[in-house]
């Protein structure tokens, strides 16, 4: 393996420790990737091997793949198995450098009763773009989750994958990884104020919608 791109290895891993550490991900479960840069990266990404535990992850053992999702160096492990949702979201995403797929908990909630997340507070409308919206069903590893994922997605930073998890973006890995965080505590406050009635989880107003999302908008 190639000791180039050292530093994006590093913040990959870095990243991917901690998804697991704040608990949106098990050992196992999830993904995250990021496009490379620098001489010779153009096309190419570096994403999280397969079945492969988090907690000990290393830097060396990320995966490079192209566009197409073939390893471009021998020897390493096989990336994940969720890998064409990430290359699906850099083909039609110019603005996204860096995806993150977790599995946390109150998200994955949400996904399971196929319950998009509104727009609840100030900083989802600022930070995600809108409403967190749930895909249609697909089997895992498939071209037609992949399809799916990105049409819940559109030009928003997050959605929900039916009975699966989150899929979240950004121009680099740690603002991914925030926006995959904010999504689940926004999961949370939505699953407990329904506990007060189904109809307890009021949005916002609609003028207040307007004017965030036209900032959102100006910011990207």
């Amino acid at each position: 393996m190639s000791d180039q791109w050292g530093e994006q290895r590093s913040q990959l891993t870095e990243a991917t420790r901690e998804m697991y550490r704040r608990g949106l991900v098990g050992a196992y479960s999830g993904n995250t990737s990021l496009r490379l840069s620098g001489s010779g990266a153009d096309g190419l990404l570096l994403v999280t091997p397969t079945h492969h535990p988090y907690y000990r992850l290393e830097p060396e053992e990320l995966v490079v793949v192209d566009l197409e999702g073939e390893p471009v160096e021998e020897g390493g492990m096989a990336p994940s198995s969720e890998t064409r949702v990430h290359l699906e979201i850099y083909r039609n995403r110019d603005d996204v450098q860096a995806v993150v797929h977790t599995h946390s908990i109150y998200a994955s909630v949400a996904s399971v009763v196929g319950r998009d997340i509104p727009a609840l507070i100030d900083e989802m409308l600022l930070t995600i773009g809108g409403p967190v919206k749930v895909s249609k069903y697909a089997f895992p590893g498939t071209q037609q989750l992949a399809e799916e994922a990105y049409a819940a997605l559109g030009n928003r930073n997050a959605a929900l994958l039916r009975n699966h998890g989150v899929v979240s973006v950004g121009p680099d890995i740690w603002e991914a990884l925030e926006v995959a965080d904010l999504v689940e505590r926004l999961a949370q406050i939505f699953v407990h104020a329904r506990n007060f009635g189904p109809r307890a989880a009021t949005t916002l107003p609609e003028d207040a919608i307007a004017t965030e999302m036209e900032m959102f908008r100006s910011s990207h």
